[in-house]
């Protein structure tokens, strides 16, 4: 519960709010003509599976907050239950959008190129034929319908799955009336399930949930089936491990794991057909309110269509495929090692590749001058060929410390499970420190070179995850600078061993260095517009919430500084106040990738001071995380991350949204005399007119 400030329920609110609206800028890409049609359906899942995390973590937290503190409290403003309250309602309005959406705009779109869900009324004979076939032998054998009688309790409901409650008439074989039975949908089974090609020349899928409700009478011989209606409970995910009482953090949080998918309701969902009988039994069952229940008009979770878009075969229908680009240096020279000593390395994925970070990594295991290595992992993905290179090192003797961070949300089970492999292999593996997340990304080789040992590192603002680098944009940083190499040093000795924080030269560091730095570097701005010098500030962030640093560039702001903040999600600083914020302008940029780095610039008299780092600007990655933040000092690197990681996104009219003083956004459309901008289109174009 690090990340939400329960103590102020209306602060809580304005950025859970926050966190929906940015979901409905996602959504509106699936309403964007000019985004390929199959990418429009990703858009929309996309939206489905953020909603379901924010139920599982943001709402499961406030829900828990109101249950333990009654509506009498001591509140300036407002309750938690009134807070959750308007949460509910802008949730509401946002599912019915989803549904709307994919109804009225992109399923018609989708049947006028090709593409059909068949509904059963438009199972012809011949097609409904291959259905049957196919739920006799592929879904009927793991079903387990459940009848609800005295011996048979309403059955353990996992979290995020796929279920039927039926309703039944008549006796069974053995006398029993009962009138309800549940459907469970196992996980192994497809959600959507493509006919075969010779049934049409059109690509034609069928909803599993739409084969188990035609044939749901099979699975109840000789009883009649009154009805059949589908649905999905989501729980609490969020894990709570007090660390301060436990021995082994990895055996702690598997215990946590095998519980998440039983953990307490906070969310309905059923089909807007299903009877309100049958929704109030559910609603009983899992101790909700009506305000918890989510009729929708389709399947119940949206985010299955994803399953359906790598099944067509239409390239059209999807964004262009394109291959990252590698900086001149590294085609040049296949030693990453003699380009790093010739100078810094700067890597803008996924526009540039992520494979010289996994070759720097390759070489560093089979070198033999290479005496330790030493990383943080948070999330890397199964089959990471980093972790493989780590335990390759491990077996060949080399020292090799992974600081991997087993709390990574959602990556839990994952984490675990490359720490035994990388234990197994003879790599020393740590948990960070008690009470904070490791977050920093950083990759540290030691080498033996002559006479003397060298470092060489990696920075990076996202993790250390091969998939994500094609999806992500996020800068990471090659360099065997001397400070740089000692003060990643220094991190890593705070992360695996004791002592007190020693003073780092170049990186600023949470949660020591970075807040006080960063309100020192506004500060400076504020005084330099003062004195009638240059003076500018431009801040790219995922989210921007802790309230010193909004003070700080409101400050800044009423003395003149020029402020440009691109936030892709949470925004709790409002501009355009009169008098307050008025030379502050926000933007949020939605499109084909998701915008991730986080990049600060300081004007400083005409000599910018530009940074990248880990961390947003909140206060879980200020005071609660272990963070990096790294100087490009290079003027070459800088002048292009100003270039491409900044005033490309600042110029960008298509895909921008700005916000709004009352906390609203407005899409930025092109002038009538201007060219349409993309900022990723355009880094896309540059790096396409390189290879």
């Amino acid at each position: 519960m690090d990340d939400i400030d329960l103590k102020d329920p209306e602060l809580y609110l304005n950025r859970e709010l926050s966190l929906i609206q940015f979901q409905r800028r996602v959504l509106a890409q699936a309403s964007d003509e000019s985004v390929p049609l199959l990418e429009r359906l990703r858009f929309l899942c996309i939206s489905g599976s953020n909603l379901d995390e924010f139920f599982q973590i943001r709402v499961a937290g406030l829900m828990h907050r109101a249950a333990l503190e009654s509506s009498s409290g001591d509140y300036e403003h407002i309750t938690p239950e009134q807070a959750l309250q308007q949460i509910r309602e802008e949730a509401h309005d946002f599912v019915d959008e989803q549904y709307r959406v994919l109804n009225d705009i992109l399923l018609p779109a989708l049947e006028e190129e090709g593409i059909h869900f068949l509904k059963r009324t438009e199972w012809d004979e011949k097609r409904a034929g291959w259905i049957k076939r196919y739920f006799t032998g592929q879904i009927a054998p793991v079903l387990s319908p459940l009848g609800l009688d005295h011996s048979h309790p309403f059955p353990r409901v996992f979290n995020m799955t796929l279920n039927f409650i039926i309703s039944l008439q008549g006796k069974d074989a053995f006398g029993r009336d009962s009138r309800i039975a549940i459907v469970q949908a196992p996980r192994s089974l497809p959600r959507m399930i493509k006919l075969p090609d010779d049934y049409s020349d059109d690509d034609e899928f069928v909803l599993l949930s739409s084969m188990i409700h035609a044939h749901i009478s099979d699975l109840f011989p000789g009883m009649d089936v009154t009805g059949c209606h589908q649905f999905r409970v989501t729980r609490d995910s969020d894990l709570f491990v007090d660390e301060e009482e436990i021995v082994d953090l990895m055996r702690a949080i598997k215990g946590e794991l095998s519980s998440r998918r039983l953990t307490d309701a906070v969310r309905l969902e059923v089909a807007d057909n299903c009877t309100e009988e049958a929704a109030k039994f559910l609603l009983k069952k899992f101790q909700l309110s009506n305000d918890d229940l989510y009729q929708v008009n389709g399947p119940v979770n949206v985010s299955r269509f994803l399953e359906m878009i790598d099944l067509v075969d239409r390239p059209d229908l999807k964004f262009a495929p394109f291959t990252p680009g590698i900086p001149k240096r590294l085609l040049n020279s296949p030693d990453m090692f003699d380009v790093i000593q010739n100078g810094d390395i700067l890597l803008n994925h996924p526009f540039e590749s992520f494979a010289p970070v996994v070759n720097f990594l390759k070489q560093a295991a089979s070198d033999p001058k290479v005496l330790a290595i030493k990383q943080t992992l948070y999330r890397t993905g199964a089959n990471s060929p980093l972790v493989e290179a780590l335990v390759e090192a491990a077996k060949a003797g080399k020292e090799v410390t992974v600081v991997v961070e087993l709390r990574a949300r959602f990556d839990e089970a994952a984490n675990i499970e490359q720490a035994s492999r990388l234990q197994e292999a003879g790599a020393h593996v740590v948990y960070g420190v008690v009470g904070f997340k490791t977050h920093a990304k950083m990759l540290l080789v030691v080498r033996r070179e002559g006479r003397t040992v060298k470092r060489y590192v990696h920075i990076g603002t996202g993790n250390y995850h091969a998939g994500n680098a094609r999806v992500y944009t996020d800068y990471g940083f090659l360099s065997c600078d001397k400070d740089i190499g000692e003060d990643v040093h220094k991190v890593f000795l705070q992360l695996t061993g004791l002592g007190k924080a020693t003073k780092l030269k170049k990186l600023l560091q949470a949660p020591f260095t970075l807040h006080k730095e960063l309100i020192k570097l506004i500060e400076q701005e504020e005084e330099n517009a003062k004195a009638g010098k240059a003076a500018r500030i431009i801040i790219k962030v995922n989210s921007l919430v802790e309230t010193k640093i909004i003070r700080s560039l409101y400050s800044a702001s009423q003395a003149g500084v020029k402020i440009d903040l691109i936030v892709r999600g949470t925004c709790r600083l409002k501009p355009g106040l009169k008098g307050v914020s008025d030379n502050i302008q926000v933007r949020s940029i939605v499109g084909r990738f998701l915008e991730h780095p986080r990049i600060y610039y300081f004007e400083n008299e005409g000599e910018p001071k530009v940074f990248c780092s880990s961390a947003d600007w909140m206060d879980r990655n200020f005071f609660k995380r272990v963070e990096v933040c790294f100087p490009v000092e290079d003027e070459a690197l800088k002048k292009q991350l100003i270039k491409d990681g900044l005033m490309v996104y600042l110029s960008d009219n298509t895909q921008a949204w700005q916000l709004l003083s009352d906390g609203s956004y407005k899409r930025i459309q092109p002038a009538s005399n201007q060219k349409e901008r993309s900022a990723q289109k355009t880094l896309l174009e540059k790096i396409a007119a390189e290879i």
